[in-house]
């Protein structure tokens, strides 16, 4: 890898030949905030940002709500009602003519027996779509507070020697960025420096035990990991 450094006395640049140089210059000050740059290296290692999952359609959530158990006894509850409350045995008519004038008052309670079964239907109807609009609801409120908590999200990198805090999305890989206690590691990297670092890992591998960092030994950060005890820079060399 080459590169170049501007002397301090005459204020021309010149080659770098030493990989080992550059590096040391890359620490110290970072990338350029040259647009293309930035744009190249987003376009190879891709952007530091994670697709969201498709949201649920509301016809989805409603399907979801009906496969509760109580409310498929309660539709096959319904669904027998309005089958026996429409059927009528094939003596039965010939009866009922005969008896009609005794019996006008049962004939009415007969010809009234699907509102109970209607009735089920319809509170489960209710039910259902009472469930799956809240549902629908709450899901809208989680993604904007995600939205708006991913785009308020900032992290301190190293451009041009000078520190300045960028969305958590903007950042490539070769950024040169500064970790401190109570980050949440925004992307993977090596620790180019570091003081007394000590990271919790437990989201990535279940041990709550925090695990000491230093350039030297241990470099490699990862993801998602949090800064407990101390600070330090990290060169990132993975995004997404």
């Amino acid at each position: 890898m080459w590169g170049f450094r501007r002397s301090t006395s005459t204020g021309k640049s010149f080659l770098l030949g030493n990989p080992f140089d550059t590096f040391l210059l890359l620490r110290s000050q970072g990338l350029s905030d040259n647009v293309a740059d930035l744009e190249k290296r987003t376009a190879v290692f891709g952007q530091n940002f994670i697709p969201p999952k498709k949201p649920k359609t509301f016809l989805q959530l409603v399907w979801e709500a009906l496969q509760d158990v109580t409310l498929i006894i309660l539709e096959i509850a319904a669904i027998i009602s309005l089958g026996l409350s429409f059927y009528q045995a094939p003596g039965e008519e010939t009866e009922a003519c005969g008896n009609m004038a005794a019996g006008g008052e049962d004939e009415g309670e007969a010809e009234a027996g699907w509102i109970e079964g209607a009735a089920i239907l319809l509170s489960v109807v209710c039910v259902v779509l009472v469930t799956a609009f809240n549902d629908w609801s709450k899901e809208k409120q989680f993604r904007g507070l995600q939205n708006r908590i991913e785009l308020e999200q900032r992290f301190a990198v190293v451009r041009n020697g000078t520190v300045i805090q960028i969305p958590v999305a903007d950042i490539v890989v070769g950024d040169v960025a500064q970790v401190k206690y109570g980050d949440l590691l925004p992307a993977d990297g090596i620790l180019i420096q570091g003081n007394d670092m000590k990271l919790d890992e437990s989201s990535l591998t279940g041990e709550s035990d925090h695990v000491s960092k230093s350039a030297d030994k241990d470099p490699m950060l990862l993801s998602g990991t949090h800064v407990m005890e101390g600070s330090g820079k990290m060169l990132v060399t993975a995004v997404g």
